[in-house]
């Protein structure tokens, strides 16, 4: 099943969070994203009816196999995009809001091409510099 924006958007913040701690709520969430505890509530239930999360009797979410798989996807492509609008001289904040929104629509195809082209940009920098 195809996962909507919106989804892509919680499993990341999951992901994001339990990098920092072992217990994500879903209260951590819905303040991380702005969100209503309503909207993180309902959100939570259809992302762990659709197999992308579990969530523990003590409230604690973790990411399924398919969750993570779907969640680290989406961080890499929020990074490196971030990373590519910088180099080309946008400002951190308008670089991460944009990356945030293109992480989503952006093909598999152009993606792997930004990636591509912003490795080979890193190498030969380190390359000019001797490193």
């Amino acid at each position: 099943m195809a996962i909507h924006e919106s989804g892509q958007m919680y499993l990341e913040t999951i992901y994001i969070l339990s990098q920092d701690s072992a217990f994500v709520r879903a209260i951590d969430v819905g303040e991380q994203l702005g969100f209503t505890k309503p909207s993180v509530s309902r959100a939570m239930s259809i992302l762990k009816k659709d197999g992308y999360v579990n969530v523990d009797a003590d409230g604690a979410i973790t990411l399924t196999e398919t969750g993570l798989a779907i969640a680290k996807t989406m961080y890499t492509r929020h990074m490196v995009l971030s990373q590519m609008l910088m180099e080309l001289g946008v400002d951190e904040e308008t670089a991460t809001e944009d990356a945030c929104r293109i992480e989503h629509v952006i093909s598999e195809k152009s993606f792997a091409a930004v990636q591509a082209h912003l490795e080979q940009v890193t190498k030969m920098r380190k390359d000019a510099h001797g490193q």
